[in-house]
């Protein structure tokens, strides 16, 4: 069996993820898919272990544009700032060594990249997908553990694909209402970027107008810079977020019930330990009832508080209605 959480972005999985790490026989696996190169990642095609590793290793190049101008991304884990580490913001980081290996909690996660990548190099030519999970049983294998589970941010995009190269999968989908989630993007520099680019929104947009004559007037401005500065309205958020959830309603379609459940998350911040064992029985995860419940739902510090409270009356408006699809189609309404 192949385990994937999958959501939107800013839907609380990440917490999720540490919490099913609170089980020692599971190997979580952060962010692995999401930054790997959309063109390959799934290929059918046989995949030779060299091209495999240099995938693995590859930069990815919108993360960089954030992580060079120091923005913090807190997806990525790695030490860049730190002193004695071989990857830093101005080089960029391999994806899997910036999001994926440090929350393995290795000692050393430099080295234990280069032992990911002497094995993967060694891989025969095969499809993607055995590429994969080759890695996933050999991380199993040298952290001696029983189970792997990969969740990555806004997975809930390609869960169709995985659905297809993985006909074994189970998707346990977390959800948070649309507009908590949208309100959390707009806080993240990363996601502000790609929403700034995705719907050709000038720099500056949802902020004054002397700033957007300041901003045309610049010669040799750093767009990207400026991108990032930028606080596009929160109706852009609420729609990025619902077009990823209505992506995933299409692709539940094609699963069964004993490939997909839901969860919300809201739940799992009430009720940890019975959602928390609910979700090891779906998954199938070695002690599903066992003490590392209560180690998981420890790691809940507090309920995040709303932001609506902050927009004007016509901003919750707006985000209401950009939302609104994605939380019919989650029954959120």
């Amino acid at each position: 069996m192949q385990r994937f959480i999958v959501g939107t972005g800013r839907c609380g999985s990440t917490l999720l993820s540490k919490m099913l790490r609170a089980n020692r026989e599971v190997v979580s696996l952060f962010e692995y898919f999401n930054g790997l190169d959309v063109a390959r990642r799934f290929s059918r095609e046989p995949l030779a272990g060299t091209s495999f590793t240099a995938m693995l290793q590859a930069v990815h190049p919108f993360l960089a544009m954030v992580l060079e101008r120091g923005y913090p991304v807190s997806e990525v884990t790695y030490p860049l700032d730190a002193p004695d580490t071989r990857f830093d913001r101005q080089g960029g980081v391999p994806w899997i060594l910036g999001t994926t290996i440090p929350e393995l909690q290795v000692k050393d996660p430099d080295a234990f990249y280069d032992e990911v990548c002497a094995f993967t190099r060694s891989l025969p030519a095969r499809p993607a997908a055995e590429q994969h999970l080759a890695l996933f049983r050999w991380l199993v294998k040298r952290l001696d553990k029983s189970v792997w589970v990969e969740r990555a941010g806004a997975a809930i995009d390609y869960m169709g694909e995985l659905n297809a190269i993985f006909p074994d999968a189970r998707f346990l989908h977390l959800h948070r209402a649309g507009e908590d989630a949208a309100l959390s993007m707009r806080e993240h520099h990363a996601f502000r970027l790609a929403i700034m680019l995705a719907y050709r929104l000038p720099p500056g947009t949802g902020r004054s107008q002397a700033e957007l004559d300041r901003f045309a007037g610049e010669e040799n401005a750093d767009e990207i810079g400026q991108l990032l500065e930028s606080r596009p309205p929160v109706e852009y958020f609420g729609r990025w977020w619902s077009d990823q959830v209505l992506r995933g309603v299409r692709a539940r379609e094609d699963l069964t019930s004993q490939q997909y459940r839901e969860v919300r998350f809201e739940d799992l911040l009430a009720r940890p330990e019975p959602e928390l064992a609910e979700i090891g029985r779906f998954l199938e995860l070695p002690d599903p009832e066992g003490a590392w419940r209560g180690r998981a739902a420890a790691l809940i510090r507090a309920v995040p508080a709303s932001r609506s409270a902050r927009l004007s009356g016509p901003e919750r408006e707006r985000l209401a209605a950009a939302c609104r699809p994605g939380n019919a189609a989650l029954g959120r309404v």
